[in-house]
Parts: C-alpha cells; sequence; structure tokens
C-alpha cells in the first residue's frame, strides 16, 4: 500500500502564488495543509480553504516554529516541505509516487531547484546547483532553526531524486524590494542575537559579494537577469549589517 503524503506550506500574503503552487502537487498529495501568518491581510486563506486545505492562522514568531506548526498538524506518512513560490514540475510528481511505492531505507529525500527570475533560468552566480531536502517521514523528522533560516533534523539515511522543484521567489525587482525590509530586518536580529557586530569593513561586502556573484560564480553569463540578481543581492548582504549598526547604537544608549 502506497503511504500518504501531506504537503506542508506557511504562508503570508501568497494570494498571487499560492494558486499555481497547489495547482502542480494536485493529484499528488493526500492533503494540503496551510499554515497562514495572522498578519497576512490578503485572499491567501481563502484560496488555502478553496483547495480543501487545512489551514490555520498562527502569529509569526521564526522560520523554524512556523515550519513545525504545519508539520504537526499533518497527518500523512511522509511530507512534502513546498512553499507558494515553488512549483512541481510533471517528472517530479511521478518521481515522487515512485519513491513512495518503493521499499527503502530512506527517510528523506535531498531534491534539486531551477531559480528562475525575470523570465530566466539562473545556471550561475551560485543558483545553479541548488538543492534541498523537501520530502520526508514525518515520524522521522523535526524543523530546528531560527528568525530566517530553518532547517530539518532526521533520524536516518537520505536519499537524492532528480527531478526539480521551479523556484521563482520575486516576480520582479518591486516585488524583491517590497520583502528587503523584512528580511534585512530579520538577518540583522538574527546576527545581533548571535553577537556578531558592525564594523567599517561590513561596507566592504557590496563589492566583495557583487564580484563574486558576477565573475567567481560567473553570474555574468545569466546576461541581465545575472546583473540585476547579483546587484540585488550585494545590497541585501551589505543592508543586513548597516541595520546591525543601527541596532547596536540603538542598545549603547
Amino acid at each position: 500500500m502506497t503511504p500518504s503524503l501531506s504537503a506542508i506550506l506557511i504562508a503570508k500574503d501568497e494570494a498571487q502564488d499560492l494558486p499555481g503552487c497547489l495547482d502542480s502537487i494536485h493529484g499528488l498529495v493526500n492533503e494540503i495543509v496551510v499554515v497562514v501568518s495572522d498578519d497576512t491581510s490578503d485572499e491567501t486563506e481563502n484560496i488555502a480553504k478553496r483547495y480543501k486545505a487545512k489551514t490555520s492562522r498562527r502569529k509569526f514568531d521564526d522560520y523554524a516554529s512556523m515550519r513545525q506548526a504545519s508539520l504537526n498538524v499533518a497527518e500523512g506518512d511522509w511530507c512534502l516541505w513546498i512553499d507558494p513560490d515553488e512549483r512541481l514540475t510533471g517528472d517530479l510528481a511521478q518521481e515522487i509516487k515512485r519513491a513512495l511505492s518503493e521499499s527503502s531505507s530512506f527517510v528523506a529525500f535531498d531534491v534539486p531547484f531551477r531559480v528562475r527570475f525575470l523570465g530566466r533560468e539562473m545556471r550561475w552566480g551560485g543558483l545553479g546547483h541548488e538543492h534541498h531536502i523537501r520530502l520526508f517521514r514525518r515520524d522521522k523528522a523535526r524543523f530546528t532553526g531560527g528568525a530566517i533560516h530553518e532547517s530539518l533534523v532526521l533520524d536516518g539515511p537520505v536519499g537524492r531524486l532528480n527531478s526539480e522543484i521551479i523556484h521563482e521567489p520575486y516576480r520582479d525587482v518591486a516585488d524583491y524590494m517590497s520583502k528587503l525590509e523584512r528580511y534585512t530586518d530579520l538577518g540583522a536580529q538574527k546576527r545581533f542575537a548571535a553577537g556578531k557586530r558592525f564594523t567599517v569593513f561590513h561596507h566592504l561586502i557590496y563589492p566583495w559579494e557583487l564580484f563574486s556573484r558576477l565573475v567567481l560564480k560567473l553570474g555574468i553569463l545569466d546576461g541581465g537577469p545575472g546583473l540585476t540578481w547579483a546587484r540585488l543581492s550585494a545590497y541585501h548582504s551589505w543592508l543586513k549589517y548597516v541595520k546591525l549598526g543601527r541596532m547596536q547604537k540603538a542598545n549603547s544608549r
């Protein structure tokens, strides 16, 4: 008998992306769990309900806790962790079906990603070989981490799938900038809590990150989108430390 599969998601103001994500897993999963941040102001929750998802609203504290809350609700033997701005390919859906139907010692599977930005698949600049553990046995996993980055603690060996998830994290530059403040705030808070402090040398992060992505990681080969991604990423990294400096000053008064 094929094990059951739950899709687990967390979401905040994802009305535009969520339908495409849920359409991509149609026919594959036995249930959908969506934990919605309680400061969501759009139709995210209603859209999830239209797809017969189990939904709940929760105050956002950190990503690991939000993820764990979705895992706690799931009832499937296995879980598929997916985000609203991600899409399963048809090949991956078939591969997941085969993996679950076969007897295996693996408790989780690593999945390759294809990242798209400004209409182009990003193959360079540090984005061409991205992969993450996204399919796992519910009883063999738990989430850990903090304000931004979460990870899975697994009890058992991990296999590897070949087909990809398509990830389009930002629709355009405006979408990137709209999320920038939140992500850099969280990044600065995480560093401050870890005891890291801003120095004048952190101003060198922008030129170094730009050079690293465009030249060392060959991001220039991705053309205009690659250049834009490198510039935005470099600014993102620099701004986190600028905000860390502001936090230091505020806490020294």
